[in-house]
């Protein structure tokens, strides 16, 4: 099954809440190095789809699987299309899109998500758990998705009261086939208001299947304290 997954990672260096983002180093390693060290356990088809000479630089210490993409892409969906399609896959192969500001997705999610996606009718597959605090509920960096009783998301939302919110996870699933279709249509406003890509899919009627995560995933990096809090994560957890 490995062979048949490609996890490609978007990575950009105009980060507005940390400079330089996927260059912050955690301890030893910079943060994307980490997101696909991470992927590359799953499979060898791993990649880094980015526009900066220096996070290709970055990744070839340690990998030659990097993808250069555009610089006018406005969202990772449309960089992981890019990438996609440079690498010539069948329209049928599934793409697992993995945010570059994710170092210690589960493995075990990573399967989770490729079989739920078999076993479901779906355009995409996303990834929920639960919130760990209220404060997760007004916090905007912690997004919040609504979902049906078939675990089909309903909505996507930085902060407000919705009925059972669970805590997004930033990760995409789908048929190279669908990928192209998504990028072809228009943004949305709410997308460009909110900058969650997944309404542009929402919003045109395509099927977004949430895969339900028990077990507990650390926070992604956005601010200076989620870097503090992955260091410690990192010094308490030898397999990272």
């Amino acid at each position: 099954m490995n062979n048949e997954i490609y996890i490609l990672i978007p990575s950009r260096i105009g980060s507005t809440r940390l400079k330089n983002k996927p260059l912050i180093k955690l301890k030893n390693k910079t943060l994307i190095q980490r997101v696909i060290i991470n992927a590359l356990k799953v499979t060898p088809n791993a990649y880094v789809a980015t526009d900066s000479d220096q996070i290709k630089d970055n990744i070839n210490e340690i990998s030659k699987n990097v993808i250069m993409t555009s610089s006018m892409h406005i969202s990772g969906t449309d960089r992981v299309c890019e990438a996609a399609n440079k690498l010539n896959l069948h329209e049928n192969i599934f793409i697992l899109n993995l945010q570059g500001d994710e170092p210690f997705i589960p493995i075990s999610l990573i399967y989770q998500v490729v079989n739920d996606f078999k076993k479901n009718e779906c355009d995409v597959i996303t990834v929920s758990t639960e919130l760990t605090s209220n404060d997760q509920l007004a916090n905007p960096n912690c997004v919040l998705v609504e979902t049906n009783d078939k675990n089909f998301a309903l909505d996507f939302l930085r902060s407000g009261q919705i009925k059972n919110p669970k805590r997004h996870i930033g990760i995409y699933g789908y048929s190279l086939k669908t990928l192209n279709k998504l990028v072809n249509l228009n943004p949305t406003d709410n997308e460009k208001n909110l900058k969650l890509e997944q309404l542009r899919f929402l919003e045109n009627d395509y099927s977004i299947y949430v895969s339900h995560f028990n077990n507990m995933i650390p926070n992604g990096i956005d601010t200076e304290e989620d870097v503090l809090a992955a260091i410690k994560f990192i010094e308490e957890n030898e397999d990272f």
